[in-house]
């Protein structure tokens, strides 16, 4: 019996009223409450102008917290692009989570697998398996960019991120994932009463640094999930749907190369090119200077030519 149960297949999912219960309470906290605290930030204009602690407080969190996804999350922890001093990586990890987008050993987990399936049975958010035609690309849509997280199978992260399980800095940042999340607005908050020195000043700063800020973040990482694998533009050869989207360059702080991303996913630079706008790298390339990361896996100009599409 204990040989049959050790030669049984790790699974690689994961599904039970458990988990979507915890799903759809993420969903609720953390990508429906967002999309009302926005809604309130305008309402509370009539309270207290939108002025210049706002705007910093919504650009630099949004920032901060953006390249803690691009740059932590996605390229240090989840594809390995480079190696990072402890201090960085906690750094990173504090600040994807302050995104609000789930436990960093969770969101590996989910993009590996995402990466591994990619536009076929088993992605867990391809816009493309809903079916054909103009309502089957807009159910497809609607499901890749917002409706999959309500509830969805869970990455066994045993085995997808099993070398996260054995970093203990790692495993301890996803241990207090809420309690980041938390940080993240009330650091907003905190700022804007200082410098207001009034309650209004308080929660006009948890609406535009906390939950406004949130919710445009979400939404430009959900569009790189759903709409560049329908659009756009794809030089190199992928066995998914991928596609680059280089309007969205900046404000998505290099995630828009989605399809260089997937054809060199070991990469840490997306855009591949120095001229090709990729916050996310010059992030990199800044700690590269300064000795606090290192080993660069960088495709050869040879392995790019061989995977690049010529046109016809």
């Amino acid at each position: 019996m204990s040989e049959d149960i050790a030669r049984e297949p790790r699974r690689k999912v994961i599904s039970s009223p458990y988990l979507h219960k915890l799903q759809r309470r993420h969903f609720l906290l953390f990508d429906i409450l967002p999309i009302v605290g926005t809604a309130a930030a305008f309402a509370f204009l009539a309270v207290h102008p939108f002025g210049s602690t706002e705007i910093v407080l919504l650009v630099s969190l949004w920032l901060l917290t953006g390249l803690g996804v691009t740059a932590g999350y996605h390229r240090l922890f989840t594809h390995r692009t480079f190696k990072a001093a402890p201090a960085v990586v906690a750094a990173l990890g504090v600040l994807g989570s302050m995104a609000g987008q789930g436990g960093v050993i969770s969101w590996v987990a989910l993009h590996r697998r995402h990466h591994e399936c990619s536009d076929r049975e088993g992605d867990p958010h391809s816009p493309n398996l809903s079916g054909h035609g103009l309502k089957g690309r807009v159910k497809g849509l609607a499901h890749s960019h917002f409706l999959w997280m309500r509830r969805h199978e869970y990455p066994n992260i045993v085995h997808y991120a099993p070398d996260l399980l054995k970093d203990r800095l790692i495993v301890k940042i996803a241990r207090y994932y809420y309690h980041w999340v938390v940080l993240g607005l009330l650091i907003p908050a905190l700022i804007g009463g200082l410098v207001a020195m009034s309650w209004t000043g308080a929660v006009s700063g948890l609406l535009w640094g906390g939950l406004a800020r949130i919710f445009i973040l979400e939404h430009i990482v959900w569009a790189i999930n759903s709409f560049l694998h329908m659009f756009g533009t794809k030089p190199y050869e992928s066995r998914e749907n991928s596609r680059n989207g280089a309007i969205f360059a900046l404000v998505t702080l290099g995630e828009a190369w989605h399809n260089n991303h997937h054809a060199f996913p070991e990469s840490p630079s997306f855009g591949l090119d120095w001229y090709r706008l990729d916050p996310g790298f010059w992030l990199i390339k800044l700690l590269a200077v300064c000795g606090l990361a290192w080993d660069l896996k960088l495709p050869t100009d040879e392995r790019r030519a061989a995977k690049r599409i010529v046109p016809a």
